[in-house]
């Protein structure tokens, strides 16, 4: 009977597995069949229509990339695990475009569900929303409250308002990395580790369980630095000044006092926002600009990603006889091999600069770096291609993004100039060395490795641990090649080494800082460092496009196949309407992301000598 049962059981379990598999199957079938006998839909944008800017996710310098297939079910099934991500460069290509498009009137700064945003991407953003005004156009921002990334936006606008239960918080920057020291001695993982240089905290989370009072130190004093940048930039636009912004409890105690609690009163008198207003009041606000759209129940308004689709469809390709200045971006932690965007590959982004150096129609190059580093090794086969642009008789101009440090200060060192952002975080400059082994973690489990080899050199592994001089051996890899870091950077840079020595110890600086020190030569954009570019190699007319992986046949075939619009137009949608069960899931798994990202720091060290320069510090809260 017992047999019989399980057996039922299990037949049950088949079926079900095999019908879900086929009713999947038919489903995309459908979608490919939809997809191949209907054209996309033309945005239509309406005369004295309101940009409706509702970006969601984290803004990057470039897109992670997700497989198709994975993208299409996570969007079809409900929210994905996954973060979302905005392109910045998107994000301005839409509001440069609608400055001078006459059908835009006004744009709502819509940004509940804009996570995170680094200070050099957010200034970018407001250049862009200040030329937009400089044509007489209003921005509004409005939202349920906004968080601090969000605020730098919103104090761009014209006028500010939020819901009259919302508010504002605004708590300062932060660096809290998670340390695994007492959990990795509890799996009783034996840790090899090497490093030179006093600030050089990147291995802290392995050997302790708490920062170091170096790090700490180091830490405080670019993190005020970012801060003081916050705040002069919110207060340069708003009506009060720094003393505004609350730094300890006792002050924000006081204040919510003098409200009764209230954060959207306290928003109000301590003029944060302009006005409190229901969403309903926002669109009748709305309403009496622009008008009713089609159906007369809201504002007239063209969301962000329509409105981005409809002047992406005018785009064309560089032309092959116009003189260019090719865009390179590094952006992600550095490791060996190929790797897809969002994580920087040796191999992979060495061949997007050869790419440009073999491109005759290519005169200039920017590389465009926003990394806190990682493998020795591949920075170095990075570096090669930028001297190879070099001797090419190309000049190459490296642009820092939110972060330039470790290794991607050491790719960026050997170019003709280097640009920064005023918030970069940069520097690092310092060598560690890592290995885990397991073999009293196997010995718990009553595993053992024993044998025989030819020579000593071959007795070392994760399974049996690592001897001695061998760990000298490495040191000495260690110390050598943050010898040739400081060599490099002061060839490069035509400083002296000694100098260099001085500022480096694996200490991370800001931009301001580091342009005291000579690590980088001018403060700018990414903007800035083209023009630059272009200038070195004397062009007047050029184009300027962005080097990218060519996507393999059959990796074009699944994007078209598994659209996310088509399988999500066959499914029915998540529900959107339960707001605190989203942000509930939302904070869930930022937590889960973050202990995740903490652990596969360990799968991205593959270095063939184990040998990094790596900032894990450069990570800001905020």
């Amino acid at each position: 009977m017992i047999a019989k049962l399980f057996k039922g059981i299990w037949h049950a379990l088949n079926f079900s597995r095999r019908l879900i598999v086929n009713l999947v199957f038919v489903v995309l079938i459908i979608g490919i069949v939809a997809a191949m006998m209907s054209s996309e839909e033309e945005v239509l944008i309406p005369q004295d229509s309101v940009l409706r800017l509702n970006l969601s996710g984290k803004l990057v310098e470039q897109l992670t990339y997700v497989d198709p297939v994975d993208a299409a079910l996570d969007d079809a099934f409900g929210p994905s695990d996954k973060p979302m991500e905005v392109l910045v460069d998107d994000v301005i290509k839409v509001i440069n475009k609608a400055t001078h498009d006459d059908r835009i009137k006004a744009i709502h700064l819509d940004l509940k569900s804009l996570h995170q945003g680094h200070l050099d991407k957010l200034r970018d953003i407001t250049v862009a929303l200040d030329a937009f005004k400089a044509q007489g156009k209003p921005v509004y921002a409005h939202g349920p409250y906004f968080t601090q990334t969000q605020y730098y936006l919103a104090a761009a606008a014209d006028e500010i308002s939020i819901h009259p239960y919302g508010g504002v918080s605004i708590k300062g920057f932060g660096t809290y990395p998670m340390y695994f020291k007492d959990a990795l001695d509890k799996l009783h993982v034996t840790q090899h580790i090497f490093r030179v240089g006093t600030y050089k905290s990147a291995v802290e989370p392995f050997i302790r369980n708490d920062m170091s009072d170096a790090a700490k130190e180091a830490n405080k004093l670019w993190l005020n630095s970012l801060w003081e940048q916050y705040k002069n930039d919110v207060t340069a636009r708003r009506p009060f000044n720094v003393d505004n912004f609350d730094e300890t409890l006792t002050q924000l105690s006081e204040k919510m006092s003098s409200v009764s609690g209230d954060s959207a009163q306290f928003a109000i008198k301590y003029g944060w926002v302009d006005s409190l207003k229901t969403d309903q009041q926002f669109n009748e606000k709305m309403v009496a600009l622009v008008g009713t759209n089609a159906k007369g129940n809201k504002y007239k308004q063209v969301k962000y990603k329509e409105y981005l689709a409809s002047i992406s469809g005018f785009s064309t390709q560089p032309s092959p006889f116009t003189d260019k200045v090719a865009v390179v971006v590094a952006k992600g932690q550095i490791v060996d091999g190929k790797r897809k965007a969002g994580v920087i590959g040796g191999e992979s982004t060495a061949a997007l600069l050869r790419k440009a150096r073999l491109d005759d129609s290519v005169k200039a190059v920017v590389l465009r770096i926003d990394s806190g580093g990682g493998s020795m090794f591949a920075s170095e086969q990075i570096r090669d291609e930028v001297l190879a642009i070099k001797e090419a008789g190309k000049p190459l101009v490296a642009s820092m993004g939110s972060v330039a440090a470790s290794g991607g200060y050491w790719i960026a060192a050997s170019a003709n100039e280097i640009w920064a952002s005023p918030s970069t975080i940069t520097g690092s400059i310092g060598i560690f060395g890592t290995i885990f082994t397991f073999e009293n973690s196997l010995k718990e489990l009553g595993v053992y490795s024993d044998g025989v080899a030819t020579t000593e050199l071959r007795s070392s592994s994760i399974s049996r641990g690592i001897d001695p001089q061998y760990a000298d051996i490495i040191q000495m890899g260690v110390d050598d090649a943050y010898d040739k870091f400081l060599s490099m950077i002061s060839e490069a840079r035509n400083l002296n080494k000694e100098k260099v020595d001085e500022i480096a110890q694996g200490r991370v600086w800001l931009a301001p800082q580091a342009l005291e020190f000579g690590l980088i030569d001018k403060l700018g954009t990414k903007g800035d460092a083209i023009e630059s570019a272009a200038a070195l190699a004397s062009l007047e007319h050029y184009e300027v496009f962005t080097v990218e992986q060519t996507l393999s046949e059959k990796e074009l075939l699944m994007q078209q196949i598994f659209g996310a619009e088509i399988v999500q137009s066959l499914l029915p949608s998540a529900s959107q309407t339960d707001t605190f069960q989203r942000i509930t899931h939302q904070s869930i798994n930022q937590l889960i992301n973050k202990v995740q990202q903490s652990a596969n720091m360990i799968e991205l060290y593959n270095d063939p000598n184990s040998i990094y320069s790596l900032c894990t510090m450069c990570d800001v809260s905020q």
